[in-house]
Order: C-alpha cells, then structure tokens, then sequence
C-alpha cells in the first residue's frame, strides 16, 4: 500500500501518552515536522479536551482534537461540533451508578468533571492501594488525580451538556456486572459505550465514535477518508481504525487490535513508539 496520508489522527492514551501520562518532545518534534511538510495531524482521544494541555509538552500544537471519544471536535480550541448526553440518561446512570456502587466521573463541558458528595465515601474506597496487579498504572494515577484535584463534588448536577460519563471498578467483575447493567439499560434509551481499558467502561451519546468524529472534523480540511493515517491501541480506537484508509496499532496493543491493521510499531508508547514510526513513515 502506498503510503501518502493527507492526515493524521493520534489516540492518546497507550499511544502517544506513556504510562505516566505524559507526551514526549521527541513526539512533539514529529508532529511539527509532518505539518511542517503539509500533513494535517490531530489528536483523537477518550479524554476531555481539557484535559489535554496538563499532559503535553510546551508549544505542542495540532490541527485538530477530537475528544471524549468523537463527542466533540476543536479546531484552534473553537468547538466544530459537540454532542450532549441527555439529562434523563445522566440523572438515570448517577442514581444506578449509586446502586451498584460503581466509581464515576461525568464531564460537563467547559466545567470540571462532577461527582456527587454523597458518593464520595464508596468512589473513594474504589482507588484506594494497593494497585490492583490488573489495572494500568497509568489509568490509577488518572483516578488518584481526579479524586485528589479535579473532580468537583457536587450535591446535585446542574447543566445540560455533557459530553460522557467515564465509569471504573478496581475488580474486572464489578465493571463486568456494570457492563451488563448498562446493556440492560440501552433497551430502554440508546446510547455508545466505549472501553479503553479492563477496568473501565464511557458511555456517550448514541451512534458516536471516534470514526464519527474522524468524518466530521476531515470535512473542513478537504481530506477522504482513504487519506487518512489512524494510530490506536485499544477497543476505543476500533471503528476509528476500521474507518481510515491506513490503520496502525501500537506495539502495547492487544492481539485483536493488532489483527485488523495496516501495520504495527516497533516499538511501545513507552518508546516513542509513534515517534520512531512516524519518522520511518515519514524520513
């Protein structure tokens, strides 16, 4: 296959993010040389938007962010599109979420993340250490920050947009048995949920990905779907990889991911891998 991508989408976590939740100069470096020569390079993340500066070097610019797993788009920080969760769904998972005694994180826009004071007590019990062996490090330090500094404790929710509700269990059964629940729940109202890890589950608005994201931000940039360079590593980056004309998986990807990709980095989001790739690709 000819190599010749007018655009480039970059997942975050596990790809350019290292487990300590950080995004290397060297990436940097090669994002600004591949718009340099006119290739378009945008981000395509599960995280908020902002979320993202906190995590990446100084100076560190793209064309484009798509967030929250394609429930919002950016360009120079303007919003191209945004989708909204509604109220009912997120009175509705908070009060079940309660039941189940399951941790969460729902994410206005332009507003810190909420969580309810009144289960704060059993969230808080959720991330307490040790790790367990089964959760990435870099998604416990996500939680440990969030419950630490950005999480803001509310006695009710306020508002109307939303843009996802992250969910997590330090047990692979209890997010198992939540999975289940919110499947039961999508017969009565529909919605997309997404995993990028074994311990968590987001629920966005339904019919809505990263590949829906991809198609609506590559229209005000002229660019075919066949033309773009997608780069992931976990089940939240799957319609995203099946959708582009050149899917790569990362080293640190599962086997499945791996499976149904173009190619695969030599080497881990612990090592550059995208860097390395991408100056192969791109010399």
């Amino acid at each position: 296959m000819q190599l010749n991508p007018k655009a480039i989408f970059l997942d975050m976590d596990g790809t350019i993010l290292n487990h300590q939740n950080k995004v290397s100069i060297l990436t940097k470096e090669i994002i600004d040389k591949l718009r340099a020569k006119g290739i378009y390079v945008f981000i395509a993340t599960g995280r908020a938007h902002d979320e993202i500066e906190e995590i990446v070097p100084e100076g560190f610019k793209v064309d484009g962010v798509i967030s929250s797993n394609g429930m919002a788009g950016y360009i120079d920080g303007e919003a191209v599109f945004e989708h909204s969760l509604s109220r009912e769904l997120v009175d509705i998972l908070i009060e079940r979420a309660r039941v189940n005694k399951v941790y969460y994180e729902l994410f206005p826009y332009r507003a810190a993340r909420i969580s309810l004071m009144q289960d704060q007590r059993y969230m808080l019990d959720e991330i307490q250490d040790p790790k367990p062996d089964s959760v990435g490090i870099n998604e416990w330090l996500s939680r440990k920050k969030a419950i630490k500094e950005e999480i803001s404790w509310k006695t009710e929710v306020s508002g109307d947009k939303f843009s996802k509700f992250y969910f997590f269990a330090r047990t692979k059964e209890h997010i198992h048995h939540w999975k289940e629940e919110l499947e039961q729940l999508k017969r009565e109202i529909d919605f997309t949920m997404s995993v990028s890890s074994e311990h968590n589950v987001e629920v966005m608005v339904a019919n809505v990905n990263k590949a829906t994201g991809i198609q609506q931000m590559i229209k005000s940039f002229n660019v075919k779907i066949e033309e773009v360079m997608a780069i992931g590593d976990s089940d939240n980056d799957i319609q995203m990889l099946q959708s582009v004309g050149y899917p790569v998986a990362m080293k640190n990807a599962p086997d499945r991911i791996k499976k149904m990709v173009s190619d695969v980095t030599d080497f881990t989001c612990d090592e550059d891998g995208v860097y390395h790739y991408l100056c192969k690709c791109f010399p």
